[in-house]
């Protein structure tokens, strides 16, 4: 199984301030952006040169992935693409990590995992 790293997400309290700060502030500029399902809002940014994506993403009260803020805890999930979501994330459980959300719990082609130290990794699938 090949795991390419594609993306890291950080939580935000207000997106469009942390927006008007990575564009402005950074000089980034949006590659792309949408709606989860439950009502989230995800943005990514890219700087120039770079292959690297940050995306930001905010979610409502209520969502599966709302928390309260501590700190320390800002950095959201890092994903990483492979060819079968499925066969990945059973490959993760077995070496150590443990579920976030299962393939059947997905809204969509992606599966999530937490490392040993509860950081969330999401599994997407081309």
């Amino acid at each position: 199984m090949r795991f390419k790293f594609y993306y890291s997400g950080i939580r935000v309290r207000d997106l469009k301030k942390s927006l008007d700060f990575y564009t402005k502030a950074l000089g980034m500029k949006v590659v792309r952006r949408g709606t989860m399902p439950h009502g989230g809002k995800w943005v990514q940014l890219r700087g120039e040169g770079s292959a690297q994506t940050l995306e930001l993403n905010w979610y409502p009260e209520g969502s599966r992935f709302h928390s309260e803020y501590a700190p320390g805890e800002e950095l959201d999930h890092l994903a990483f693409k492979v060819e079968d979501v499925r066969a990945a994330y059973r490959l993760l459980l077995s070496k150590g990590a443990t579920s976030a959300v299962p393939p059947e719990e997905s809204e969509g082609t992606e599966v999530y995992v937490r490392d040993p130290d509860g950081i969330w990794l999401e599994l997407l699938q081309p």
